[in-house]
């Protein structure tokens, strides 16, 4: 890749709108991170984006910003690129349930995505806290590795609301537990090698069980309670998008795929946002950790390829300024690529790589050429003062690069100077 260039049009604009952070620790103070206020204003939903997942600059950051939002202003629930599912029990503990020690437990079937250390903080913040911060998963089922985590408490349900259906859900069970891993790397080559018939049962099933809970509605919510018909409906909703998508990473593995197939993750996670939004009640508002791929409100494309259309474009369209967009990403260091390899614990391997100079054209590449350290900037007076809207075409996704107008794909960018890679994360 070639250098950044010592002309970097954008690099002026970028110094101008760029303030800098004094601190990496989450326990620091929080005082640098005022300017945060006005990128944020009023907006219900921010997301914390970061290049790549298992980073610890970019694990301190979320943490820190988390921190800040909470206490200074007035954020009450953290939503994570995790389980929608599994995210009851882990607000649960949150809400002080169990011992402090009980959360190793529940995750230890997890990809360690950075989810342990802000609970903690909210259980230690909640155990003095006028009003506490929740947390809630918005994902599809073990990051599309397993249905299982979605099946099993919507068969509990069904046990006690409607024993007749029940026998639908626990042969989609069986066909599920047969292809499970621990992520969508692991789990998609496997429901490869199904027989048709078996992936074709499974989703006419899913679609079967979707359809009678929508048709048969009142029937369950007068046998049971509105909120525990509307989880197991979304819990449905979520096996039938993780279904889904391993017919959609075939597709695209092959070469056969449509066009943004993928994109039925999504907006799945941006509809769970958009529920836990609407039922944790008045006055909520969300931070939203993960990917920059995720939350970024442009679409994804990667070779002149349309490859999805992300969460971020899908809130953005529904909440406007009710949504805002914060990436991470670094100059220098090194960066965890993932490649896809069946016999590791997760589905996929961890390479330790240093990334090159930034190349033109990039968010990282304005960083180094204004010669920023640690920073935050406002992209939006930024771009508003670009010449045409004009600014950065690209924004690194691990060592690689998604080409994106960076300038609506986010409101704003934290910048760190290296990037490491975690040192407990196993291959």
């Amino acid at each position: 890749m070639p250098a950044s260039s010592p002309h970097n049009p954008f690099a002026d604009l970028l110094r101008a709108h760029a303030v800098p952070l004094t601190h990496l620790d989450p326990a620091a103070p929080l005082d640098d991170l005022e300017p945060l206020r006005d990128i944020v204003g009023d907006a219900r939903v921010v997301a914390l984006g970061e290049n790549s997942h298992f980073i610890t600059e970019f694990s301190l950051l979320r943490r820190r910003i988390l921190r800040f939002l909470a206490e200074r202003c007035g954020f009450t629930v953290l939503a994570f690129e995790y389980g929608f599912s599994e995210g009851f029990p882990l607000d649960a503990w949150a809400q002080g349930q169990g011992t402090d020690d009980d959360l190793d437990a529940q995750l230890a079937a997890a990809i360690p995505v950075g989810v342990a250390e802000p609970l903690r903080w909210i259980r230690r913040h909640n155990a003095t806290a006028e009003v506490p911060v929740r947390f809630a998963g918005i994902d599809v089922p073990a990051a599309g590795g397993s249905l299982l985590p979605a099946l099993t408490p919507v068969a509990d349900y069904l046990r006690r609301i409607d024993p007749e259906t029940l026998p639908l859900v626990q042969q989609a069970m069986r066909i599920a537990e047969s292809f499970a891993g621990a992520s969508a790397a692991s789990a998609a080559p496997a429901w490869t090698r199904l027989a048709a018939a078996e992936q074709d049962a499974l989703s006419a099933i899913l679609m079967r069980l979707l359809i009678r809970f929508r048709a048969v509605e009142v029937l369950y919510v007068s046998r049971s309670d509105r909120r525990s018909y509307e989880i197991a409906l979304r819990r449905i909703e979520a096996a039938c998008h993780a279904d889904y998508g391993f017919r959609a990473m075939a597709g695209l593995y092959a070469g056969t795929g449509l066009t943004a197939d993928t994109s039925a993750r999504d907006v799945y996670m941006a509809g769970s946002v958009l529920w836990h939004l609407e039922r944790f009640g008045p006055g909520t508002r969300i931070v939203l950790a993960a990917h920059n791929a995720h939350i970024q409100k442009t679409p994804v494309s990667f070779d002149g390829h349309l490859t999805g259309l992300p969460m971020g474009q899908y809130l953005h369209r529904c909440l406007a300024d009710d949504y805002v967009a914060l990436a991470l990403t670094s100059i220098t260091g090194h960066t965890a690529d993932m490649r896809p390899d069946e016999n590791a614990r997760f589905g996929f391997a961890i390479d330790n790589t240093e990334l090159e100079p930034p190349e033109q054209g990039s968010i990282e590449a304005a960083f180094a050429d204004a010669g920023l350290g640690l920073s935050m900037a406002d992209l939006r007076r930024a771009g508003a003062e670009s010449s045409g809207g004009a600014g950065p075409d690209r924004i690194r996704i691990q060592s690689a690069y998604v080409h994106t107008p960076v300038l609506d794909a986010f409101d704003g960018i934290v910048n760190t100077p290296v990037s490491t890679v975690a040192g407990d994360i196993e291959n």
